[in-house]
């Protein structure tokens, strides 16, 4: 089975993929208009047939939800929502925060975090 992981956020979604059992960072999505079609795009390209999307507590819950119900009406892929507690955190650890694109990498590690839960 071939599965993007999504981690949702205001400004960036990070996004990862598993192909073939392996599973690894895509890239970090603006968060803007265009955000739908690249991430159908990516459903295009790789053949996804799963999304998994982190899903947290408090307000970017609430956001993450309703994110969840917009992609839902753009894609027809089934989506499931996994635990993404300190996925970011724990996605820091990979890699060095003094380097220049650290947040764009941080994101979509989160999502191969992300995906790696769901997968287990």
């Amino acid at each position: 089975m071939n599965a993007l992981g999504i981690d949702f956020g205001t400004k960036m979604v990070g996004t990862a993929i598993c192909i073939g059992g392996i599973i690894t960072p895509l890239k970090s999505l603006p968060n803007d208009p265009r955000l739908f079609s690249e991430i159908n795009a990516i459903i295009s390209e790789y053949r996804i047939e799963r999304i998994f999307i982190g899903l947290s507590e408090g307000r970017i819950a609430a956001l993450t939800r309703d994110f969840i119900i917009d992609l839902k009406a753009h894609t027809h892929i089934p989506v499931e929502t996994v635990n993404e507690a300190i996925s970011t955190i724990e996605a820091g650890e990979y890699i060095n925060p003094k380097k220049k694109h650290y947040k764009n990498k941080v994101d979509a590690i989160s999502a191969a975090i992300i995906l790696k839960r769901a997968l287990l």
